[in-house]
């Protein structure tokens, strides 16, 4: 007879079957179309392809919560494990309409790349429910939060699957859930989430070291293409957390950005912006938006400025086959997951566009979470500079080694961080052997 929780299980984690409604803009598809590449270039033999192919987990829960009004609504939560064979699944949770199973799969898949991209000890997973969170009260929010985290809790755990911030969550929803997390075990576990506010267990530094990441990696292709740091034009699209933090970083090294945006739309000013005052006025008035002595501009007309860096630090999908030959950026900086669709990446090799991956590029916000992770396992807790210095070693050291992978076997940088990172797991893979 079978065991009720291995029957529930199997209920809920159904693998991935078949790879239909192939589409540019599917995460899902853009992810598993590098993927493919790679693990041909490789040799990559049958069956691990199968097993690096399909997420582990996959499971989708009903979240009922009492609204304020009294009314009870029913929300949809999600959350996939990729790949755990190198560590604990890591990866945000979103609170948002867009949220669909195929992108928490690509993002979960992503994941587990850009970990082993940078040589972390932790595999992908990612989560994400179904819902407005700009129309609930914070009371509303925390018992959301509370039920979803009660619904996945069974896989939840520092050695099992680590959530972080994502779209519309943040340290105080990391609060929650590890607050929920600690309630059912009986004692405090800091190390079950991170991206916690500093008092709770967080790190220092983990606020800008997804953007501090990009000003890394920026400066290693800067250098790399001969191009002088102070001499240097940038152009960031998006101006949330990474956006914001990647600017006023790269400003402060001398660079000059002469155009950002968000949702509002961009300012432009060829001149160079003055960062500091461009964030002082977002603080007071939302958006860039009407930001004075800028021009004014769209985000698909900001994508396509003459400049030496181009930041896209938005949202999926917004380097397609449609706009990718308009683009006149030397270096991408991915600071976005999947900015740019599998069709647009020919386009930007042909032209000869430097594209730091968003496998690599962004991969500072993981790194200082896998530092939050150590130190709350530890009991002991760096200074900023000591996680700022340690971020530094390991996003340089990972960029040696993609470019040199791509120089070896003639590919591009994001062909060769996912050759990298898929290598790695496979290897782990091979030496755990399969268990039957």
């Amino acid at each position: 007879m079978s065991n009720p929780k291995t029957r529930r299980a199997q209920s809920i984690i159904k693998p991935d079957r078949d790879r239909r409604f192939v589409t540019e803009d599917n995460p899902f598809e853009a992810m598993m179309n590098r993927f493919d590449d790679a693990a041909r270039r490789l040799n990559l033999e049958p069956g691990l392809y199968k097993v690096l192919r399909s997420p582990e987990k996959q499971i989708i829960v009903s979240v009922p919560i009492l609204r304020d009004s009294g009314e009870i609504e029913v929300y949809t939560g999600i959350r996939v494990l990729h790949n755990t064979s190198r560590g604990p699944a890591k990866g945000g949770i979103r609170f948002d309409l867009a949220v669909t199973l195929d992108e928490v799969k690509a993002l979960a898949a992503w994941m587990t790349w850009k970990c082993a991209v940078v040589n972390l000890p932790f595999g992908g997973g990612k989560g994400g429910v179904i819902c407005d969170p700009t129309t609930m009260s914070a009371a509303e929010l925390e018992r959301l939060t509370r039920r979803y985290t009660a619904e996945i809790i069974e896989i939840l755990g520092p050695d099992s699957d680590v959530p972080a911030p994502d779209v519309n969550t943040n340290e105080r929803v990391m609060a929650w859930i590890m607050d929920t997390y600690s309630m059912h075990k009986g004692h405090t576990v800091t190390a079950v989430v991170t991206g916690k506010p500093v008092e709770m267990g967080g790190s220092l530094g983990r606020k800008d070291a997804t953007g501090r990441g990009c000003l890394v990696v920026t400066k290693r292709a800067l250098d790399r293409l001969g191009i002088p740091v102070e001499k240097a034009k940038v152009v960031v699209q998006g101006f949330g957390n990474v956006g914001s933090t990647a600017a006023r970083l790269m400003a402060a090294e001398g660079m000059q950005v002469v155009a950002v945006s968000d949702k509002s739309g961009g300012i432009h000013d060829p001149k160079g912006l003055d960062i500091p005052k461009v964030i002082e006025w977002i603080k007071e008035h939302r958006f860039v938006e009407g930001y004075p002595g800028a021009e004014r501009l769209t985000n698909e007309e900001l994508l396509t400025l003459k400049c030496d860096v181009l930041v896209p630090a938005a949202l999926e999908n917004v380097i397609t086959s449609k706009n990718a030959e308009k683009i006149k950026a030397k270096i991408i900086c991915e600071g976005a997951n999947g900015p740019t669709t599998a069709k647009a990446d020919a386009i930007l090799d042909k032209k000869g566009i430097f594209v730091i991956p968003d496998i690599l590029a962004n991969a500072g916000g993981v790194t200082v979470s896998y530092f939050e992770w150590v130190q709350d396992r530890g009991g002991y807790f760096w200074d900023e500079e000591t996680v700022n210095e340690r971020l530094e070693k390991i996003m340089v050291k990972a960029f040696d080694e993609v470019v040199a992978m791509a120089e070896k076997h003639q590919v591009s940088n994001r062909i060769a961080s996912y050759m990298l990172a898929i290598d790695r797991v496979a290897a782990m893979h091979r030496m755990r052997g399969l268990y039957a």
